[in-house]
């Protein structure tokens, strides 16, 4: 959940999707994406119960579709979660500079530098954090609801935001595009697995930040319809890109204000635990990578190098840093705006990506327990949730691709519309090749690739081999 910002979709997500697209319904949009994101996560989940790896998608695809989509699936997720963190340092640098001056980039290489002190210490330790700045963000949350729902405007709470008639109208395509940006991240603690307490617990934390982040979603964006009224929604949030914040101020007054200036910092904060969040991702992206032998051994390095469930990949932290500060860097040096094209562009790739992987990962699933995967799943689990999610995936994929200029900010020209889906078939080609060359030259590292954690039974001890009889 803290991958998925919450606060930074309350007071910029919903409020941009009003002022962009103007339809009532935005709360139903968010129950059907929840409804259509569970259907994906079904498959996801179930199979990544079994086969557990710190680089879900990489170990998922390898054992469902092949080693070489294997290899594709792990060089997109590690794609998709760089852009969306290197989106994040776009948007927040540019909002502490605009709040406290100076340039966006001094302000990313100071966050650059938190996290990557905090993305080297141990994960529980990381985890506290995130947990801190979430419940304060929710605390938010729920106040501009209370505020919202107590102080209707025109003294009338209606349901017409949850009617099919007032979400399938008008710019419903830039609903769903901006929708599921939302939720980017709430499947990335499947690549906690190896230090879970137990294989069903990752599962249960992925689908409860599911369930907990889409309703939360649709009833914050009814309290807003609610708070200026239906007929007056754009209008406001088109003259007022801090709405929740006005809305708290003027329910409860002092008190509202307060409320709304620790809401600004905690948009800061939000912005930050994604940041974290999605550096760990990487990170154990590279690590199952290197483990597998894809890259450098190096990257696999934990914190003490002790068999310790709670150390962090502090070399593939590391290079991850250096890899943003690296990023960061070239968008200061070409001049590049840290909102419409940093932001945009990144967070746009980073969606696109990762509904990919989930749709993959789904149809991977579905292979994998045709051919006698798993255990005593369920038809539901094995087959029909998996190929109904796939479904609907390609649907909003279809979306995100008709209405790209939503998220680029450009004017639909063919090009534009159809850049992002490029980039990923390039770099899914490049991967191939990649896997190519290994299934080639190193027919050993070909033959572990989706490995993962090496179970204990098969592995030898080494202190028996000191044992003389």
């Amino acid at each position: 959940m803290s991958a998925s910002a919450p606060t930074t979709v309350l007071m910029a997500g919903i409020v941009t999707t009003f002022a962009t697209a103007g339809v009532v319904g935005v709360p139903l949009s968010y129950l059907l994406l929840t409804a259509g994101l569970g259907l994906l996560t079904t498959g996801y989940v179930a199979m990544a119960r079994r086969v557990g790896h710190a680089a879900p998608f990489f170990g998922l695809l390898a054992h469902g579709l092949g080693r070489a989509w294997g290899v594709a699936g792990g060089l997109l997720a590690v794609v998709g979660y760089n852009a969306v963190q290197l989106a994040l340092y776009g948007f927040l640098g540019a909002t502490l500079a605009a709040e406290f001056g100076g340039a966006w980039w001094i302000w990313g290489a100071v966050v650059c530098a938190a996290i990557g002190v905090l993305g080297v210490l141990r994960v529980d330790i990381g985890a506290s954090v995130l947990a801190t700045f979430l419940v304060a963000e929710f605390g938010v949350i729920v106040l501009f609801i209370v505020a919202a729902f107590t102080h209707p405007a025109d003294g009338v709470v209606s349901a017409a935001p949850f009617l099919p008639s007032q979400l399938f109208t008008g710019d419903v395509g830039a609903v769903f595009v901006l929708g599921i940006a939302g939720f980017l991240g709430y499947e990335s603690g499947q690549a906690y697995s190896e230090e879970a307490r137990s294989d069903r617990a990752v599962g249960r934390a992925t689908f409860a930040a599911l369930l907990v982040l889409g309703p939360v979603y649709a009833l914050s964006a009814w309290a807003m319809i609610v708070a200026t009224g239906p007929g007056r929604i754009q209008e406001a949030a088109q003259a007022d890109p801090g709405l929740p914040f006005t809305v708290l101020a003027e329910a409860f007054g002092v008190f509202g204000a307060l409320v709304a200036a620790l809401g600004k910092v905690l948009l800061f904060t939000s912005v930050f635990a994604a940041m974290l969040s999605f550096h760990a991702t990487v990170a154990r992206y590279l690590f199952g990578l290197a483990r597998d032998g894809l890259l450098p051994a190096v990257l696999a390095r934990t914190g003490t190098g002790k068999k310790s469930r709670r150390d962090a990949p502090v070399a593939a932290s590391l290079v991850q840093s250096i890899l943003a500060a690296l990023v960061v860097g070239v968008f200061a040096v070409a001049g590049a705006d840290p909102i419409t094209t940093v932001f945009s562009w990144l967070a746009a790739l980073a969606g696109f990506v990762v509904l990919v992987l989930l749709v993959a990962a789904s149809w991977a699933a579905v292979v994998w327990f045709r051919r006698g995967g798993g255990g005593n799943e369920s038809l539901w689990t094995r087959r029909i949730a998996p190929l109904a999610g796939i479904v609907a995936g390609i649907a909003v994929l279809a979306m995100m691709t008709v209405r790209m200029e939503t998220l680029l900010g450009t004017d639909g020209s063919l090009a534009t519309t159809l850049a992002i889906p490029l980039i990923v078939a390039g770099f899914v080609l490049a991967a191939l090749c990649w896997a190519a060359l290994v299934r080639a030259f190193r027919p050993k590292v070909w033959e572990g690739i989706g490995r993962g954690r090496p179970h204990p039974l098969v592995m030898p001890d080494q202190r028996l081999s000191e044992v003389r009889l």
